[in-house]
């Protein structure tokens, strides 16, 4: 026992040398440019109002729910909330699951046989390729949103094909072409799942919904720990593609059922972002207004994540000390999260950030290449 656990404390003293020691650090009070509440949901007090409404009218569901949900661990409320998210994203059914990663790593490990093909943009989640991982499938990567390379892939897979991509990716902040990569997978016949984790209410109900490609994405993730402030996954697709989660994804099939109560807050988010349009106007709004002051090139819409890059991890340290010396909660992101040479601080700009704090955050970055 003791030679492993000079083992795993030599890996970690490594990693503290090279200066990536990842560390849990206590909650501070500042101004908020790193967290995934893009709408400001998480705190938001007329939506924490109506989730109290919720818990008083159903006290019976804050518990967990016992087992799994082949087991003791279903309900009817979570079917129905299920049923509302099929409606809403106008698919056949939904699936709910605890995490985003679970679902990932569901989709990615049960979906794929032996011998079918997946082929992973390269920036795909870390969840997707742990997945893969798991699939007795050949894996291949296309270049970022490149798609010649990915219809050169498509032209020499086998097998069943399953590309993966994000619509909004989490580190770039940066847009899949999607109408294009859905046309291409239908031509190839090459079924294509979407993870919209990011754009799930940023974008109200993602880029699936707003370019009408139910019918050509043969499964899509939504998350709710990000702009919808709760907790947890579903999986929207057709009925025979739940059905088989339900039977063949251990991911399912093992795992407790969310509480109920978790079931009813998202089904209440939903309802808060139908009823929100001024705060998704007011996210679109502080984004273009911190992209322009960076002289950043503004499109029709904007995503909310800015990769400040670095050439040097020490002018990124020195940010980094900068920002929080001005009140602002921030981090840096390295190697292995991201490729050596890519080190950034990941911003992201929210619907409850003031002009103010635009202005400064931007003249804090300005500041360091005069």
């Amino acid at each position: 026992m003791n030679v492993l656990q000079s083992r795993l404390r030599e890996k970690l003293n490594k990693r503290q040398e090279e200066g990536r020691l990842r560390q849990l650090q206590k909650e501070r009070d500042g101004i908020d440019i790193y967290s995934n509440d893009y709408l400001g949901f998480a705190k938001n007090k007329e939506l924490n109002s109506r989730i109290l409404n919720l818990l008083n009218c159903h006290a019976e569901c804050i518990q967990g729910s016992t087992g799994s949900r082949l087991i003791s661990g279903n309900s009817d409320y979570t079917m129905e909330v299920e049923d509302f998210i099929a409606a809403k994203h106008q698919v056949e059914s939904s699936l709910l699951f605890p995490s985003g990663y679970l679902a990932n790593q569901t989709l990615f490990s049960n979906l794929p046989a032996k011998n079918d093909t997946i082929i992973l943009d390269e920036k795909v989640h870390r969840s997707v390729y742990d997945g893969c991982r798991l699939s007795l499938s050949n894996r291949w990567k296309f270049r970022h949103n490149d798609l010649n390379h990915l219809e050169d892939l498509l032209k020499k897979s086998n097998g069943q094909v399953w590309v993966g991509v994000e619509s909004l990716y989490s580190m770039d902040g940066d847009f899949a072409p999607l109408p294009e990569i859905a046309a291409l997978c239908e031509k190839f016949v090459a079924a294509l799942i979407v993870d919209e984790a990011h754009a799930i209410g940023t974008f109200g109900l993602g880029f699936v919904n707003m370019f009408g490609l139910q019918k050509q994405v043969f499964a899509t993730l939504v998350t709710y720990g990000k702009a919808m402030g709760q907790f947890g996954a579903t999986v929207l697709g057709s009925k025979v593609l739940i059905d088989y989660l339900i039977n063949y994804a251990p991911g399912f099939i093992y795992s407790t059922g969310m509480p109920d109560f978790q079931a009813l807050c998202v089904q209440e988010s939903y309802h808060f972002l139908d009823e929100n349009d001024l705060i998704v106007n007011k996210l679109q709004g502080n984004i273009k207004r911190f992209g322009r002051a960076m002289g950043i090139s503004m499109e029709s819409f904007q995503s909310p994540i800015f990769p400040i890059r670095f050439k040097d991890v020490g002018i990124m340290e020195k940010a980094l000390r900068d920002l929080t010396n001005n009140g602002f909660l921030s981090y840096g992101i390295k190697t292995p999260t991201v490729p050596k040479g890519e080190e950034m601080i990941r911003v992201c700009i929210h619907s409850f950030n003031s002009e103010k704090e635009i202005d400064l955050l931007t003249d804090i970055f300005k500041k360091l290449y005069e």
